[in-house]
């Protein structure tokens, strides 16, 4: 069986789903091959967190200047696709207060002292399950379930191998997360996955309300989710292992209680483990694959997939039809590997 799409995106993470809602927006014909499995996207607290997760991370300027433009398309992005978007206070309490606030404000964000934490209210929240489901709503019967087995070049375009039916593609963006890389793709593709570092995080579900907005502090973080809240995260290079530790949610767990200034209580709660993928600089990769025509890239965004969901699938976009690139592409470019 055979059938033909202009663009297959390979993968529905939060970084496949941007980029193919991004191109049905623009009025693109896309076809979005999902495998099935739990990603990592869905393994997340949904964090739009430029401020904090810079400061954290001790980033430079020109990376906050990425992450905040990556923010700020955000609004437009989710009332498109029927995300909800929430816009809370983000506060950092416990550890060095005075070197939090100079952090942020030495990247330009807002940051508010107060007697025993630092505030900012520069971040936002999405709950991944409702923004999965809207931006797979909003595609509609463009989501097919399978696996891309093998990729081959052919003239035109692109020919995947799904089970037992073949797609033609004008154009293939790969957005497997941090999986192998698909059997046939061109030596230099292939060499960029290889390249891409699996992260292990893990996170847990409490089904108890503890916070009304992210709180973070040394070791930990707790968010507000749907179903009650969320106690995270690890960031374990170089495992793919899915198993929750307990060790990791005894330590999790305890540093989550010190930022809230809590005494421990008894919590219910579910411990999941998503696999991320990072280059070797921190950024993803996003737009054509160097010397490859109509193969693009939406891969390996470390912790900041929620972030940089629609930014990257601005960036893809603009790289497939040909337009003038966004100031912050060559930041993403899979081609400065």
């Amino acid at each position: 069986m055979t059938s033909s799409s202009p663009i297959v995106i390979v993968g529905a993470g939060v970084l496949g789903l941007c980029t193919a809602f991004e191109l049905h927006r623009r009025g693109r014909a896309v076809l979005v091959v999902d495998p099935g499995e739990v990603n990592a996207s869905l393994v997340a607290a949904g964090m739009i967190a430029p401020a904090m997760e810079s400061a954290i991370d001790d980033v430079s300027p020109d990376y906050a200047r990425l992450f905040r433009a990556g923010r700020d398309l955000w609004p437009d992005f989710a009332a498109a696709a029927g995300i909800a978007l929430a816009h809370r206070p983000a506060e950092w309490r416990g550890g060095d207060l005075d070197r939090m606030e100079a952090r942020l404000r030495a990247l330009a964000f807002d940051a508010r002292r107060e007697s025993d934490r630092v505030a900012t209210d520069e971040d936002y929240q999405v709950e991944p399950t409702q923004a999965l489901a809207a931006l797979r709503r909003a595609l509609g019967d463009a989501v097919v379930a399978g696996t891309v087995t093998t990729i081959t070049r052919i003239d035109g375009g692109w020919r995947l191998e799904v089970g037992d039916r073949w797609l033609h593609a004008e154009a293939v963006v790969l957005a497997t997360g941090a999986c192998d890389a698909v059997a046939g793709l061109p030596d230099v593709a292939r060499r960029l996955i290889e390249e891409i570092q699996p992260i292990r995080g893990q996170i847990g579900v409490a089904a108890e309300h503890l916070v009304d907005h992210v709180v973070r502090g040394p070791g930990a973080y707790v968010a507000p989710m749907a179903s009650g809240a969320v106690i995270g995260a690890t960031m374990e290079p170089g495992r793919r292992d899915t198993t929750p530790d307990a060790e990791a949610s005894e330590r999790l767990t305890q540093a989550g209680w010190a930022a809230l200034g809590r005494s421990p209580e008894p919590l219910s709660i579910e411990w999941r483990v998503g696999i991320r993928g990072a280059t070797a600089d921190g950024l993803p990769l996003a737009g054509a694959a160097p010397g490859e025509e109509g193969l693009f890239m939406a891969l390996a965004p470390r912790r900041n997939g929620w972030l940089l969901g629609p930014l990257v699938g601005a960036v893809v976009a603009d790289a497939i039809e040909g337009r003038t690139a966004s100031p912050h592409a060559r930041a993403l470019d899979p081609g400065r590997f």
